[in-house]
């Protein structure tokens, strides 16, 4: 017998002896708690810089004068409701009505209307500040300031003259939507049936290159789809589209960006800003306000009436009661659109462009104002969104986009 198994068989008579051995309990460990996304939607809408590009403040103060420093009982936008959002930089729209190019009022109310941010400013230095740059904005946020970049929707009061891009710059435009809703001397509209330059005109041309060697950005918003290829070809720096959404859910409307679209304007390093309202992210919206604006039409013809707003108002209530109410989109179709550029090109190439102020009464349900950020934020992170990914949508893919045109006119 040898020394081990001896050894051994005395272990295995005291262990036998002592009983069963006693087993430590585990300590109790507590179940996953479920994360609570909005609150952290709250959380992430306050500690990120929010980017919108495109918000029609000026346009709405140029008829009536609000104090947006304070709440308003109308509009999309005024301070108390931006904080609450965590909105930090609104890009607003400086905006000239494309019949205003044939009156050759174009610049004039460009100039207004830019005066018109400037006293936002002037009146509440505490609270929102001019930004020129993304260094303004970054500067801005870490102050609690909100920041107002401004961009110039529509080119018409570029008025043929290529120093007034430079004149623009110098009063603090980014970014220049080339056309609206008709073609202008710049561009062909998406909107308008007369595509005067099959996309840009040669002068257009001049501007997208003086505008790259100036740092301002393209923003192909409401240009022909011709233009935009024309862009392309021109553009030595990223492009924006500014405030549209994916043709994939509105097939054959040109205001709408295509697939093909997306994929050049990623590949120009351009990001594409989502648009809010209602018609450009369902086909059922859109077909609902196309039906409604041709029956008022035949019905103020028909009963020899002028556009009027109690004509409208005693004409929607007949039609609604009829047709039923708007068909607003839900957060989730909203969502979609943000899926689709993302599945199509990258996380890198989508952010917000939502309009407010500009789409009147058609706003996503739950999406209504400048404080409902947080419950877009919401929806991304239950999507699987990741809080990387959410801080790209929200501001920092347009800041790459900013910083790399101003290169390019360093350069």
């Amino acid at each position: 017998m040898t020394i081990r198994f001896i050894a051994t068989t005395a272990i295995a008579f005291l262990l036998s002896a002592c009983g069963p051995t006693e087993q430590a309990e585990a300590p109790a460990v507590a179940p996953p708690q479920p994360i609570d996304l909005a609150a952290r939607a709250v959380e992430l809408a306050q500690n990120s810089i929010i980017i919108d590009t495109h918000i029609d403040v000026p346009y709405r103060l140029i008829d009536k004068w609000e104090d947006v420093s304070v709440a308003t009982e109308g509009g999309d936008f005024d301070y108390p409701r931006a904080v609450a959002g965590g909105l930090n930089a609104p890009f607003m729209s400086i905006y000239t009505p494309a019949g205003m190019e044939a009156e050759g009022r174009s610049k004039e109310v460009a100039e207004e209307l830019i005066d018109l941010v400037n006293r936002i400013v002037t009146e509440s230095p505490d609270k929102f500040a001019i930004a020129v740059s993304p260094a303004d904005v970054e500067a801005q946020f870490a102050k609690g300031l909100i920041s107002l970049p401004l961009g110039m929707e529509n080119g018409s009061p570029i008025e043929g003259d290529l120093a007034n891009v430079q004149h623009f710059f110098d009063r603090g435009i980014r970014y220049i939507t080339l056309a609206h809703g008709l073609s202008n001397h710049l561009s062909d509209s998406s909107y308008d049936e007369n595509k005067q330059w099959d996309g840009l005109s040669e002068f257009g041309v001049e501007v997208v290159r003086e505008m790259n060697r100036l740092g301002i950005m393209v923003d192909i918003s409401h240009v022909s789809d011709a233009a935009f290829w024309d862009v392309m070809e021109v553009a030595s720096a990223p492009a924006i589209a500014s405030h549209s959404s994916a043709r994939h859910f509105t097939p054959g409307w040109e205001r709408n960006i295509a697939d093909d679209m997306i994929v050049r304007l990623a590949e120009n390093g351009g990001v594409v800003m989502i648009n809010f309202g209602s018609a450009f992210l369902t086909q059922k919206a859109q077909d609902y306000g196309n039906a409604k604006r041709a029956a008022a039409s035949a019905y103020m013809e028909a009963n020899e009436l002028e556009f009027s707003e109690d004509a409208m108002d005693e004409f929607n209530a007949t039609y609604e009661a009829e047709h039923g109410t708007y068909p607003y989109a839900t957060l989730d179709e909203t969502l979609d659109h943000f899926d689709h550029v993302r599945d199509l090109v990258g996380i890198d190439h989508v952010g917000i462009g939502s309009d407010y102020d500009g789409v009147g009464d058609s706003l996503p349900v739950g999406l209504k104002d400048v404080a409902s950020y947080p419950t877009l934020i919401e929806g991304l992170l239950e999507r699987g969104y990741s809080e990387e990914d959410v801080r790209k949508v929200l501001g920092g893919n347009l800041l790459r986009v900013w910083r790399a045109v101003e290169a390019a006119a360093q350069s």
